[in-house]
């Protein structure tokens, strides 16, 4: 395994992606796309990194690795949020699930900036 990462490794692969920018959400950084949040540095202090995902790819990520993803407790987490233990990932695990939770953001927006289908039009 590489070296570990950090919340400034999160930070500088975030906003690598296209698109993406860092505001705040109740006083943690966030790392939005078309003003959507995909990832979070709300859990920073715990040593984690947050990740907007599907409950799918959360129970894939966590079963793939388990300690390095951990679903956020409660309600949350059955709603696919997602820690990323940021000691426990390499910088290529780390690349790899904030493209993923940006990925999962960006179809997302491209669903609602369609709208529902109408029948019969």
């Amino acid at each position: 395994m590489g070296a570990v990462t950090t919340a400034d490794d999160f930070r500088r692969i975030a906003l690598g992606l296209d698109g993406a920018e860092e505001r705040s959400h109740m006083g943690a950084p966030d790392f939005r796309v078309g003003g959507r949040i995909f990832a979070t540095l709300a859990s920073e202090a715990q040593g984690y990194g947050n990740l907007v995902l599907t409950p799918e790819v959360q129970a894939m990520f966590v079963g793939e690795a388990p300690d390095v993803f951990v679903p956020i407790a409660g309600g949350w987490g059955r709603m696919g949020m997602t820690h990323i233990r940021l000691a426990a990932a390499d910088e290529e695990t780390l690349a790899g699930a904030l493209r993923t939770a940006w990925k999962l953001r960006v179809e997302k927006n491209a669903k609602v900036r369609r709208g529902p289908r109408r029948r019969g039009t």
